[in-house]
């Protein structure tokens, strides 16, 4: 079946004198280019993270993510069902999307719904189709016409007299006193 003239034709004249006048085959593959340092450096993480490059963890339309601490995610977006506690730079919660528990944020987006503890560090906003309940500090807050907020709220200025921009560090002397 299979003679001298190879498996699929006639080898060559040379091939068949001295098989191995062939030369060495080429390597298929090449070496691995050189990988950037790991970790990133700071300055480069927080260049990215700046231009929204950070990281982020989304949360699809029918996912449910249930007893979770969410930690180290610049951006959470919600588009089904968290039950968590997370520290995070920002928070968007879609029109379909509800969150329950505890948060403390830099900027929250709301269009769906939170329920729970929010600390809201910059700015709290409420879109028309959002609905915030429970235990809610902002530093400052934007509500769409529609948009509800509900339960124990306060500003984070108000609620921490230290932070009370009215307050003087020299005890104030009564009047008519020089």
């Amino acid at each position: 079946m299979f003679k001298n003239d190879g498996l699929f034709g006639r080898l060559d004249e040379a091939a068949r004198k001295d098989p191995r006048s062939s030369a060495p085959p080429a390597p298929q593959n090449p070496p691995p280019a050189p990988r950037p340092p790991y970790p990133a450096e700071p300055a480069k993480l927080e260049a990215a993270r700046a231009e929204g490059k950070g990281s982020k963890l989304i949360v699809g339309p029918d996912i449910k993510l249930k007893g979770a601490e969410i930690t180290d995610c610049d951006t959470l977006v919600v588009e089904g069902r968290v039950e968590a506690a997370m520290d995070s730079r920002v928070i968007q919660i879609a029109q379909q999307g509800v969150f329950c528990g505890t948060a403390g944020i830099d900027v929250a987006e709301i269009h769906g719904r939170f329920e729970g503890e929010l600390t809201a560090r910059k700015q709290l906003v409420i879109h028309a189709t959002g609905k915030v309940s429970g235990k809610i500090r902002y530093g400052k807050l934007t509500i769409e016409e529609g948009g509800e907020l509900s339960g124990d709220i306060g500003s984070i200025v108000a609620s921490d007299p230290l932070a009370r921009k009215d307050r003087s560090p020299v005890a104030a002397k009564p009047a008519g006193l020089v």
